[in-house]
């Protein structure tokens, strides 16, 4: 009996292993994808050419490169079991390369050592969040949906404060949403550690549910990443 135990729990410890491995490579692959776009697209030149209109102002393409991530986002979580895993992941590339070009305006504004900084910064405050979430002992669902709930709230905020370009908002934002962020990566963290050990989940679904995951820690990042850069980050 021990011997089987044994098995049971080298086996589930080994499709652990396995999925995580499978949800970080998808998102530092995100990650690369958006980085070298961003990099790429991220110049005056670029900006002028396809996000400025003729007439000075912002031109409706870039308002659609914006957004699409949201619309996209939303379809892959919500639908990915309807959907064949070559779709998802055929979305799951557009969404991080649309995300790359959106991110590409902060070339503009931001120094690269500001830059460069502010993103080791949010890897060392992610990854210190991330382990406790796969360590901690204690359930964080109750504090995962109060953080959704604020995190609706900074999300139409935000918008809100893109017509009234408020600093004192956008301050706040920003600072609600380093804590908002960091705490709903220990969450996730925990949610993934659950999903790796049910091992009554198939192959496929395994699969999808990694692929779910990269795209959760990549947006985290992401969304972590940008509320630090516009707290600490000088302007160019």
């Amino acid at each position: 009996m021990s011997e089987i135990i044994d098995q049971q729990g080298s086996y589930t410890k080994e499709i652990s292993r396995e999925f995580f491995k499978n949800v970080y490579s998808y998102m530092f692959g995100a990650l690369a994808i958006s980085g070298i776009l961003a990099s790429y697209c991220g110049n005056e030149a670029f900006f002028v050419k396809y996000f400025m209109s003729q007439d000075g102002g912002i031109s409706p393409l870039f308002w659609v490169v914006a957004f699409a991530p949201v619309g996209l986002g939303l379809i892959i979580q919500t639908a990915y079991q309807k959907l064949s895993y070559g779709l998802l992941l055929g979305l799951f590339v557009l969404y991080s390369a649309l995300m790359g070009v959106s991110l590409s305006v902060i070339f503009l504004v931001y120094a690269l050592p500001t830059l460069a900084s502010t993103f080791f910064v949010t890897a060392g405050a992610f990854a210190g969040m991330a382990i406790l979430g796969y360590t901690t002992k204690t359930d964080l669902t109750k504090m995962g949906s109060m953080l959704y709930m604020v995190f609706i709230g900074i999300f139409i905020a935000g918008i809100v404060n893109v017509f009234m370009e408020s600093d004192t908002m956008g301050f706040i934002i920003s600072v609600l949403g380093v804590f908002v962020f960091t705490g709903l990566t220990a969450y996730h963290m925990q949610q993934l550690k659950q999903i790796s050990q049910d091992a009554t989940i198939d192959t496929m679904s395994r699969q999808k549910l990694s692929l779910i995951g990269g795209l959760t820690l990549y947006i985290l990042f992401v969304n972590l990443f940008l509320s630090l850069l516009r707290l600490v980050g000088g302007r160019d």
